[in-house]
């Protein structure tokens, strides 16, 4: 019932959209009928348009994500570990977190280009910091008594750091790791529409200059998609590791 459910909601969404265009309920020029979307979508397909964009989208993604997911993490656990590193470390990043990575994106420009490196850092300086700051959370909220065996008990740093932190922390850290994916689709699309010549963003951004609404709203449904999917992938992945809970 609650699987119906899920799926009902954005059906029914649909339908009515479909509904009030037929029906001159709404504008078509700016909202056209999903019907006329799907079509436009096979026919960016056809032409390999869309595979491209899709295709160089998803890689400046990946690679951001990583870039910014496995420094996180490492930090995250040695400031939630050692109170030195925490405290040499907290001011660094309560100081750049609230600055918009895309307000630095002039400057990530300038030392790397226009080229995919600086949409891969754009994105990896966006997903850095949930990471980090849900890490740190997960390793500090873990019980005292776990830490104390594992001293009791002569665990070296490895196992210490492998055994203890990081099961410990995961709950909390992949909280992080899905708000982060979340900021990483957010990112791209702002990104290729300020400085690219491809991608979903670019996509979005240049039908919307030319009144192309159709293809506009192609990329804009893609982008939901998945952002969609990734979750699904996430919260599977979560289950998996976290079997628990």
């Amino acid at each position: 019932m609650k699987q119906m459910l899920t799926i009902a909601s954005p059906v029914f969404l649909l339908l009515l959209w479909e509904f009030l265009s037929r029906t001159g309920l709404i504008d078509i020029r700016f909202f056209p009928p999903p019907s006329a979307i799907v079509s436009t979508f096979f026919s960016l397909i056809a032409s390999g348009e869309i595979v491209s964009h899709i295709g160089i989208s998803m890689y400046r993604i990946f690679a951001g994500f990583l870039l910014g997911v496995i420094p996180g993490v490492i930090i995250g656990l040695l400031m939630g570990l050692y109170s030195p590193v925490r405290h040499f470390v907290s001011p660094i990043v309560m100081a750049l977190m609230p600055i918009p990575t895309l307000a630095l994106l002039p400057i990530i420009i300038i030392i790397f280009g226009i080229g995919d490196m600086s949409k891969v850092v754009t994105i990896a300086g966006s997903v850095f910091f949930p990471v980090v700051i849900n890490t740190v959370a997960g390793v500090i909220n873990i019980d005292k008594i776990y830490l104390d065996v594992a001293k009791n008990y002569g665990a070296g740093r490895v196992n210490f750091f492998l055994k203890i932190a990081l099961p410990g922390a995961l709950p909390v850290m992949l909280e992080g790791i899905q708000m982060g994916q979340a900021i990483a689709l957010l990112t791209i699309v702002a990104a290729e529409m300020m400085g690219a010549t491809s991608g979903i963003g670019y996509l979005i951004w240049t039908s919307y200059k030319a009144f192309l609404l159709q293809e506009m709203y192609v990329g804009l449904i893609l982008i939901s998609f998945f952002g969609y999917l990734f979750s699904i992938l996430l919260r599977g992945i979560q289950k998996k590791m976290l079997p628990w809970r």
